[in-house]
């Protein structure tokens, strides 16, 4: 039986977790008239559709590039509505500890696998 990746399991959840957060931070941002309102919510809507998207790249090699480009998005979206600036010093550190942690698991998985074929073997 073959384990789903937890570096693609913690990138769905950051990418998706991102797409909520961020909508219903445009909520607020419209509410609060931070920018005008078309600007708001189609900057809230291309983000939330690429977070989604992106979640379904995740199980690729391709879905680590797609999350950077959401972050980079997050990033260029907050020059426009700036409540969006503490979204994305959040969600980048998430996305760097979901890579890093969800990597870590998998190789220690891997050499917990390796360790119990060689001794099955034995």
């Amino acid at each position: 039986m073959k384990r789903s990746s937890a570096r693609a399991m913690f990138m769905m959840a950051t990418l998706l977790s991102e797409a909520f957060v961020v909508l219903f931070a445009g909520v607020v941002a419209n509410g609060l008239q931070l920018a005008s309102s078309r600007t708001v919510w189609i900057s809230t809507l291309v983000l939330v559709v690429l977070a989604i998207a992106a979640t379904g790249l995740a199980r690729k090699p391709a879905g680590v590039w797609a999350g950077w480009l959401v972050q980079a998005v997050l990033v260029g979206i907050s020059f426009v509505i700036p409540l969006m600036w503490v979204l994305a010093a959040a969600f980048i550190a998430i996305w760097i500890a979901s890579l890093y942690w969800g990597a870590k698991i998998d190789r220690e998985r891997a050499e917990r696998a390796e360790a119990e074929a060689a001794l099955a073997a034995e």
